[in-house]
Order: structure tokens, then sequence, then C-alpha cells
């Protein structure tokens, strides 16, 4: 069974009919949204095509919701498919990162940093 399996009702701060939205437990930032799949598929590829029709829609949501407390400059939404990809909770989820311009030094290269030297081009 998933951690996601046992997170409270209370903590839920939107639910749809295929997946859940918390506030990340660990945030990158300030606002970091996950996106939670109700029933435990193990990523992306796994969804069904109206499960990715309301994970788009709920991509919109999370940036409402963000956007409510906080003032981002920009986004990175991001899956982790696989161990190689840094997959380490086998239950789709999706995050939602805010980001603010100085929160890193050199943001240019965006998620092609999670590879090393990739950032950089």
């Amino acid at each position: 069974m998933s951690v996601f399996s046992n997170i409270s009702e209370d903590k839920k701060i939107y639910s749809g009919e295929y997946f859940f939205i918390i506030y990340d437990g660990y945030p990158v930032s300030p606002g970091h949204i996950l996106i939670i799949c109700n029933e435990e598929k193990l990523d992306y590829f796994s969804l069904s095509t109206d499960e990715k029709k309301e994970l788009n829609a709920l991509i919109e949501i999370a940036k409402e919701i963000i956007e409510k407390d906080k003032n981002p400059d920009g986004y990175n939404i991001g899956m982790n498919c696989g161990v190689a990809a840094g997959q380490t909770v086998m239950h789709f989820h999706c995050h939602v990162i805010p980001r603010y311009l100085g929160d890193m030094e050199n943001p240019r290269g965006g998620i092609r940093h999670c590879i090393k030297d990739k950032g950089n081009y």
C-alpha cells in the first residue's frame, strides 16, 4: 500500500473524480503542490485518457490554489516515471512547483539539471 493511500481527508485541498490535491510535505518551494491519483497507478503512462484529461484540468486548479496565497514568477510541472527517473513512490503523482525569481542563481535549463551538466547548454 502506498504512503499516499493513507492521506487524511483534512489534508486534501481539492478532490476530483480521479485525483486529489495536497500541499507537498517536503516542498521544493513555497506553495509546492502534489496532484495524486485516487487509485494506485504506477505512473503517467498508466493513466487512462479520462484521467489524463482531468489531470490537465487539475494542473490549472493547482495553479489557482497556489496563486491565492503566493505570487510565483514561473512553474515547473513534473512527473517522475520509473526508478531511473527518480520515482520513489510508485503511486502516480504530479508536482506543481511554483518558482520565484532569485530562488536559484541560474535557473536556465530547468529540469535539464536532473542529469549532471545537461542544464548548461
